[in-house]
């Protein structure tokens, strides 16, 4: 009975695949769309305009671009889940959206870990320390001194509740022992003004945002919060190297798609992607706005998000993010 039941249920499962197989093998058969879920010329927006002309080249069709900032990237993820698994709609989610948001805001419809198929990781965005030109602050260490000698007083400007920047500043009260007040923004923008004009005392800000105004002398980097120098400021130091082992925060991007995506076509996909990244023209772009490729197969993107969002959940809950 087992072996005859077996056989009858590949029988019925048959024709659903040789469907899968034969609309993976016509993919893709109309233009596509990326959800981006971030206002125009963020680096979410940017990086994935970058990476356009040699996808669409890839898969033989138009590509564009569609900004969905609202609810902090949640609207993205409903817009996404909502849509046909053909991958013809996709998105460049970021770790706020993707790894951190469920972790802060209760009864989210979609779990990005569960509702979605990981094409792959795209990019990881270059962050800086940075403080003003007027802080008397030139290191880490004295930052950290400063912060330990008036608890609650400095504060840190980050461009959202649950971002990279948010996350970077909470994670330095924790492994620093210090107590700085968060000053969250809709987008950089905004902050990089403040943080110019010292309304707030320091800020983890991308680096297309702030190294125009680190070499005019207007912003002073002190640390980047990676695990490893970056090439495009490889003069300063990371935050392991400044006596905080251990600290480093991953501003990440990565290609998902609805549910139930066939492997042929996330395959497909995942080669355009990854064919995007390794063009030579689109690197020389992504790096003079302070982007890095960040190449995955989808096993790896999902292994590495699921990892990101164990490793987030310890440091959200210790800094009681998104608890009032």
């Amino acid at each position: 009975m087992p072996a005859r039941r077996t056989v009858l249920l590949a029988a019925l499962a048959a024709p659903s695949l040789a469907r899968a197989e034969g609309l993976a093998a016509l993919f893709p058969t109309r233009p596509l769309r990326i959800i981006v879920p971030a206002v125009a010329a963020g680096g979410a927006d940017t990086a994935t305009r970058i990476l356009l002309p040699r996808m669409a080249a890839e898969l033989g069709q138009s590509i564009v671009a569609d900004n969905r900032p609202g609810g902090s990237g949640n609207l993205a993820n409903e817009i996404l889940a909502q849509s046909p698994p053909d991958g013809h709609t996709l998105q460049m989610g970021t770790i706020g959206n993707l790894a951190v948001n469920p972790l802060i805001q209760r009864n989210l419809a979609v779990d990005p870990v569960r509702d979605f198929t990981h094409i792959g990781l795209s990019v990881q965005v270059t962050n800086l320390l940075v403080a003003p030109a007027d802080r008397p602050w030139r290191k880490v260490e004295e930052l950290v001194a400063a912060a330990k000698a008036r608890p609650g007083t400095l504060a840190y400007g980050s461009s959202g509740v649950g971002s990279a920047g948010h996350l970077a500043g909470a994670l330095l009260d924790q492994v620093a022992g210090t107590e700085c007040i968060h000053v969250p923004y809709r987008g950089g923008g905004q902050l990089i003004t403040d943080i110019i004009s010292g309304k707030v005392d320091f800020a983890f800000a991308t680096a297309a945002t702030t190294l125009e105004h680190v070499e005019t002398g207007r912003l002073r980097a002190l640390a980047v919060p990676s695990a490893q120098r970056s090439a495009l400021v490889p003069q300063v130091p990371t935050m392991a190297e400044t006596g905080l082992p251990g600290y480093s925060v991953l501003n990440w991007y990565a290609l998902v798609a609805p549910r139930g995506l066939p492997p042929a076509i996330t395959a497909r996909l995942n080669a355009a992607l990854g064919a995007a990244l390794a063009d030579a023209e689109a690197q020389r772009k992504l790096a003079a706005q302070g982007i890095e490729p960040l190449p995955s197969t989808p096993e790896e993107a999902t292994r590495f998000m699921t990892a990101e969002v164990a490793k987030w959940r310890e440091v959200v809950a210790a800094a009681r993010i998104g608890q009032g």
